[in-house]
């Protein structure tokens, strides 16, 4: 049997919230506001190689920053390094697994390559960080449709005289696919975790 429609889709679309991103610049220090904005401005530009070669002159000097290289996360993406931007990701899930929004990107990653079983546990992680991130629960109700309509075809695979599966997948189909968009990702660069307490050895991780 064909592959079902659910596996077919667009590359996951730049979600850009310009309203947080002001918001994120104006709490932020200006000399490292004004590092973000060039870099978010030569990625608008088109001009993602030198966005690149920008950001990570930055964070040589500041491995630590999530949202620089949240946003090198994003430029990866952008240049279809897809490989290279899911390590990104995956990297800030590990030294800041209190930030959703790499679960997000990531799950936005995984969907690209219909991994979908990666792309809900994701998702999922972020909505436990962030119980409010509308993004995560909507891509995560599209990824839910996926999934169904590969059980549905796959039940069709199994058992050729089902008559039940095939009205549930063509009801899918008919209202939601190829509708459904590909989870979207964040452009917007994750708050900065809070500093650690006074008396916190340089370099350790930032509180959970």
């Amino acid at each position: 049997m064909q592959q079902v429609a659910a596996t077919r889709h667009h590359p996951p679309r730049l979600f850009v919230l310009a309203a947080l991103f002001a918001i994120f610049l104006a709490c932020a220090g200006s000399a490292r506001a004004d590092q973000y904005t060039d870099v978010n401005a030569l990625l608008r530009q088109g001009r993602a190689p030198e966005a690149l070669t920008k950001a990570d002159a930055y964070i040589a000097s500041n491995p630590r920053d999530p949202q620089m290289r949240f946003l090198r996360g994003v430029i990866l993406t952008e240049q279809g390094k897809q490989a290279d931007a899911i390590a990104a990701f995956t990297a800030l899930t590990q030294e800041f697994p209190e930030l959703p929004e790499p679960y997000n990107n990531l799950a936005a990653l995984y969907a690209a390559q219909s991994q979908f079983e990666q792309a809900r546990n994701a998702l999922e992680t972020a909505i436990q960080r962030n119980p409010g991130y509308a993004t995560a629960h909507e891509n995560l109700g599209d990824v839910y449709v996926r999934l169904a309509a590969q059980s549905y075809s796959r039940a069709q695979q199994l058992e050729k005289g089902n008559t039940t599966a095939a009205p549930k997948l063509a009801l899918l189909r008919e209202v939601f696919l190829p509708k459904a968009a590909a989870p979207r990702r964040s452009a917007t660069p994750p708050a900065a975790p809070a500093a650690p307490e006074a008396g916190a050895e340089a370099g350790t991780q930032p509180q959970r």
